[in-house]
């Protein structure tokens, strides 16, 4: 299972190189500029399009889709003064969630979970918000963020009157809640393989167990930083948010923490799951030994009549031979013992309740 896609450096690398991506994808630059009387949008092809943007008195949200090129990331972080570094880690995508303070702009790593047709998959999302604007990046093909500029559109909520704080709080809340259809996606699978497990479990059951395994162990350990981004948000330390926005982020912080107890959930779902389908499968063997043991100990003392009746010592002159051999219902006799024998032994069987 591939859970991220990861570019990274090789060893003895500058601090600050960027680099782009093996298999880019084609980026779409996006522009959303509003205050409480206006709203812009736009796309453009290059970062220097939105200077004029910048200089007004509005919040401006630059949003980048796709693999950008080195040469227009650094642009953009010329343009807005953005941190190398924060750059560096937005090229290199399979980051670890984090939250940094660059002087007069904030910079956080975000993992997005996203459900594809035979796995989950991680897609970062970089942020970098300032007193008037922010920038965001996904590395996908996808825009995820078009609910909120939809609402945008819609001059719904409390866009218009607040500040890029405000929008931050959307981003990343659309980012979190990404994770509850996801899990509930997982669950559904794990009350599937339950009811597998219950009527008959194949042979492919405890592959399916041990990929949804895999799955949360990896989701555990790429959502559980983004609990200290949000809760690094929500400390008065951070001056670009405001008061009135930090009750936002609580909200946040509450559903990083539905989604990891989810998580853990789920794990101690599946690991239940794998020993019941050890025992089912304990179960279906000890069913089979049943079965071929009162077959076995049916045929013990059949083997032991024919066995005997097979040895045709038939001699007049010795009295020990067998009189059987000269009965006219000699052979029908030896079935109804055979019979009888059967009869007898299922008998029991049944009384004692071992079949």
């Amino acid at each position: 299972m591939r859970l991220f896609h990861k570019r990274y450096h090789p060893p003895g690398t500058s601090p600050g190189t960027l680099v782009q991506a093996a298999t880019p994808i084609a980026p779409r630059f996006r522009l959303v500029d509003y205050n409480g009387t206006q709203y812009r949008e736009q796309d453009f092809t290059a970062p220097g399009e939105c200077r004029p943007y910048l200089s007004a008195d509005t919040v401006t949200w630059i949003h980048v889709q796709g693999n950008a090129s080195p040469e227009a990331v650094r642009e953009l972080g010329e343009l807005l003064g953005l941190h190398e570094l924060a750059l560096e880690d937005t090229m290199n995508t399979g980051q670890r969630p984090k939250l940094e303070a660059y002087g007069d702009h904030i910079f956080a790593i975000l993992n997005r979970p996203v459900l594809g047709e035979d796995s989950i998959r991680v897609e970062q999302v970089s942020l970098f918000a300032g007193a008037r604007f922010l920038v965001s990046f996904h590395e996908g093909a996808s825009d995820p963020f078009e609910p909120v500029r939809e609402r945008l559109r819609r001059r719904a909520g409390l866009f218009t009157s607040r500040g890029s704080d405000y929008l931050l709080y959307s981003l990343i809340d659309l980012i979190i809640d990404a994770g509850f259809p996801l899990l509930e996606a997982v669950g559904e699978r794990i009350e599937a393989l339950d009811e597998q497990l219950v009527a008959r479990p194949r042979r492919d059951t405890r592959v399916h167990i041990h990929q949804i395994k895999r799955e949360l162990l990896l989701l555990r350990r790429m959502l559980w930083p983004q609990r200290e981004v949000v809760n690094g948000l929500l400390r008065g330390d951070q001056a670009l948010i405001t008061p009135g926005a930090r009750i936002y982020f609580r909200d946040c912080y509450d559903h990083t923490i539905q989604i990891l107890d989810l998580i853990e959930t789920y794990r101690e779902m599946t690991a239940s799951l794998l020993e019941m389908y050890i025992a089912s499968v304990s179960n279906r063997l000890n069913d089979i030994m049943r079965v071929l043991t009162v077959i076995s100990t049916l045929f013990i003392p059949l083997t032991f009549i024919t066995g005997i009746y097979g040895m045709n010592f038939d001699n007049p002159q010795s009295p020990w031979s067998m009189p059987e051999l000269r009965w006219y219902y000699g052979y029908p006799f030896v079935w109804l013992v055979i019979i009888a024998t059967v009869i007898g032994l299922l008998v029991f069987f049944k009384r004692r309740k071992w079949w």
